[in-house]
């Protein structure tokens, strides 16, 4: 009996994703059970919930959290605030993180998650609404022992420490090392704004170094200009 993997869809960026990991699998000659797991995420939640509104309205709002793969410790990943979020984007991601970790022997699998809403829409007070809601529901799923969320496009360490407060007062007890990115008065670590920026730098002068080739004094292509791309721009 042969079992059928799960189809991507025809474009996107899950279809994209998964298309780069088949390519990596053909090269590596990659056991075909092993393509099957890595291929699809290890568990999915979806969520629909309801934020009241400052002028009393309630509107229901749909969040995500994806993860990919937990075979080499916590999964790990950010949570995003966007307008357009759907499933197949936070699958990716999620693989992509594993990948990430991976990569640099980091002991974590790979996660993301996140709301589909345009937080330049809500006030202060909404967005924190949204973010307590939001971790609520998936708070069976995060922890120190198993998803360590972080910040991502959107939320910054004003939403890790709602994420955080949110999570302790349901356990009973403060779990600070329940998220990354959190404010330095809580347990934050210092430079982690441009953590991700160095770490991409890093990266890329290996990749020169592995070709016999040095960054000095190269021609450097930066897609996407917010935190990460201008933190890696000055450090260049």
């Amino acid at each position: 009996m042969t079992t059928s993997r799960p189809r991507a869809r025809t474009n996107g960026i899950w279809a994209t994703t998964q298309a780069e990991l088949d390519a990596a699998a053909e090269r590596l000659h990659l056991d075909p059970g092993m393509h099957k797991v890595l291929r699809v995420p290890k568990r999915e939640l979806t969520v629909n919930f309801p934020v009241t509104h400052d002028d009393g309205h309630v509107e229901v709002y749909t969040g995500y959290r994806v993860h990919h793969n937990v075979n080499r410790g916590p999964v790990s990943g950010g949570i995003r605030y966007v307008p357009r979020l759907d499933l197949d984007e936070v699958r990716a991601l999620a693989m992509l993180n594993t990948w990430k970790a991976s990569l640099v022997r980091i002991p974590f699998g790979g996660a993301a998650g996140g709301v589909r809403v345009d937080p330049r829409r809500l006030s202060d007070q909404e967005r924190q609404g949204l973010t307590r809601r939001y971790t609520t529901e998936i708070s069976p799923l995060i922890g120190p022992d198993s998803d360590i969320p972080s910040p991502d496009v959107n939320t910054g360490s004003q939403t890790m420490a709602w994420v955080m407060d949110t999570l302790s007062m349901h356990r009973g007890h403060t779990v600070a090392a329940s998220v990354i990115g959190k404010p330095m008065a809580i347990g934050g670590t210092r430079g982690r704004r441009s953590a991700t920026a160095r770490g991409a730098l890093r990266c890329v002068a290996a990749a020169r170094s592995a070709g016999g080739q040095e960054l000095a004094g190269s021609r450097v292509a930066i897609q996407g200009f917010g935190r990460v791309g201008m933190t890696l721009a000055e450090e260049l």
